[in-house]
């Protein structure tokens, strides 16, 4: 089993910036996929970033060149670093890992964004 913990979330103002980051209990180098993903209220939860193995990156197109996910596999630990924050980016923030057999979710990270 492997535990992930978020943290970086809070209240930010428009146009603001914030940085999550994600820790697995283990090494990260076994998860063919990790990648952050939020909810908004009343929506479905919708992927917002991912990366591979290899370290290939891709993004929804709401946050393309506004948001930028990393990996330190040293710290075993995925970022997700988000400029230019708007109103829209409210949401749970989760990060999650797939490995060839098994789903691992965090808790969730409550991002605000809000004058």
């Amino acid at each position: 089993q492997v535990q992930l913990v978020e943290s970086g979330g809070g209240l930010v103002q428009p146009g603001g910036s914030l940085r999550l980051s994600c820790v697995a209990s283990r090494s990260i180098f076994s998860f063919n996929y990790m990648g952050w993903y939020r909810r908004a209220p009343g929506k479905e939860r919708e992927l917002v970033a991912l990366i591979d193995r290899n370290g290939v990156i891709n993004y929804a197109d709401s946050v393309k060149g506004r948001s930028t996910i990393s990996r330190d596999n040293a710290k075993s630990t995925v970022s997700l670093q988000m400029n230019s924050l708007k109103p829209e980016d409210t949401a749970v923030y989760y990060c999650n890992f797939r490995d060839g057999t098994d789903d691992y979710w965090g808790q969730g990270t409550q991002v605000t964004v809000s004058s």
